[in-house]
């Protein structure tokens, strides 16, 4: 018997086939999608730590307010339930994954509408509680929506262009959080401000109702499953996923899950003391918004677009290359600010080269992570990836306004966030080398993002 074909190399998409693809409706739906999930995220993290300097809340405490965003980093906890069981009513009507969606979507505009209305003034307690359950709700968004775009991609390729797009959406979403509320709270207040962004959680809402419920979901559900009510079926729902993710990569499952815990930790660790570092800076909260709405925006969308078509191009572990360098690396830019805050240029320069790495960086961790997922488990698997991703720098985070607090008493305000900046980039070393060892590494077969590219 003769020996066996090898299989032809899959072909390499050329830039015409980038290009059309971005023409296709799931590409809308996941940019309003993605809209809807980044949408809560700066508004229970650096931007309510805005509010709360303003009020005058000391650094310690919006350090330890920013712990309500461990939620995140905890998904995984519940990921099965929402793999394997529906939501009452809201299932039936709109299927697995969709009445997820909407129910998460309602519980988070009800948190940020009662945040609008108590403040911090109000009791800071309660507030952080209101902030907890919509991170709370929102985390559960984001492992729908990551599951719907995971299943949704019907063929190589598409995955790398629903990642672009979902990060365009949430990059967007944080344009609205993180620079244009800025205006809006300067001229109207912040607690109308917010009351505003409960609104706009509708554009979910809409994509919501506007998805389809992905062919893998709905095969997935029309299965048998062990009910959650018996320990078999409790088992498959909550270890199956694990063991499947540690079956299919073997000894490098846990590099992997370490290298994805590092990557992003510079960004989380910076991340609660960057708007209080514009306020003792007296940069206006309107120039803040107008140089990120302006700047940043036209620099996030360019480093979405080249993660994106970089990815789609030449692999997304190249991308991952990519972005362990000029992602921590941008953090230095900050570090030069603490010194030249009055130079209106050094700010917007500031925010270009952290607007651009950043968005780079995020589209390459995502696109490497959704590789990663077995049909079947999306949910369940993507969300421990992503937890991984932000536990270890959410935790962190959390001392952030200890450590500038100390370095102040010995080195002066501005001194101590340099110092703090720069060896907040400096984290980013260890991640960089470990993607260099997962770089080089023979992709495994499943692996849908490297086998059309590699």
């Amino acid at each position: 018997m003769s020996a066996a074909i090898a299989a032809p190399k899959p072909r390499r998409p050329g830039w015409r086939d980038v290009l059309r693809s971005i023409t296709q409706q799931k590409v809308g739906v996941m940019l309003m999608l993605g809209f809807a999930s980044g949408l809560p995220f700066m508004l229970v993290g650096n931007t309510m730590g805005y509010w709360a300097r303003e009020e005058g809340v000391e650094l310690s405490a919006i350090g330890f307010l920013s712990w309500v965003g461990i939620a995140y980093s905890l998904k995984f906890l519940w990921a099965p339930i929402i793999d394997k069981a529906d939501v009452p009513f809201l299932g039936r009507w709109l299927g697995h994954r969709r009445g997820w969606m909407m129910l998460a979507q309602l519980i988070i505009a009800a948190g940020l509408g009662g945040m609008a209305i108590l403040t911090p003034k109000g009791g800071l307690f309660a507030f952080a509680a209101l902030a907890l359950v919509a991170a709370f709700a929102s985390a559960t968004q984001d492992i729908v929506v990551d599951a719907w775009r995971i299943e949704s991609a019907e063929k190589n390729g598409e995955l790398a262009l629903l990642t672009s797009a979902y990060q365009l959406g949430y990059r967007g979403a944080l344009l609205v959080t993180d620079a244009l509320i800025l205006i809006v709270a300067a001229k109207v207040g912040w607690s109308l401000s917010y009351g505003w962004m409960a609104v706009m959680m509708g554009v979910g809402l809409a994509a919501t109702l506007l998805a389809r419920e992905p062919l893998a979901a709905m095969r997935d559900s029309a299965t048998p499953h062990a009910s959650l009510r018996t320990l078999q079926g409790l088992f498959d729902a909550v270890a199956g996923p694990f063991i499947a993710f540690f079956k299919q990569h073997g000894s490098w499952a846990l590099l992997m899950l370490v290298a994805i815990s590092l990557y992003r930790m510079p960004d989380f660790v910076m991340g609660p003391m960057a708007n209080p570092f514009y306020a003792d800076l007296h940069i206006a909260k309107e120039t803040v918004g107008v140089v990120r709405s302006s700047f940043g925006l036209f620099a996030t969308l360019g480093g979405i677009a080249a993660a994106g078509l970089f990815a789609m191009r030449f692999g997304v572990r190249a991308a991952l290359l990519v972005g362990g360098i000029i992602g921590p690396g941008s953090i230095l830019a900050f570090a030069y600010l603490a010194h030249h805050g009055t130079d209106p240029t050094v700010f917007a320069a500031t925010m270009v080269i952290d607007n651009f790495s950043q968005g780079f960086a995020g589209v390459a961790l995502i696109g490497y992570m959704s590789s990663l997922t077995n049909v079947g488990y999306t949910a369940t698997q993507y969300a421990l990836l992503s937890s991984f991703y932000a536990l270890p720098g959410k935790l962190l985070k959390g001392f952030s306004g200890v450590v500038v607090e100390k370095l102040t008493a010995s080195h002066g305000l501005m001194d101590a966030y340099s110092l703090f900046f720069t060896g907040t980039a400096l984290l980013g070393i260890p991640a960089f080398l470990l993607c260099v060892v997962l770089a080089i590494r023979k992709p495994v077969h499943i692996d849908r993002q490297e086998q059309d590219s590699s």
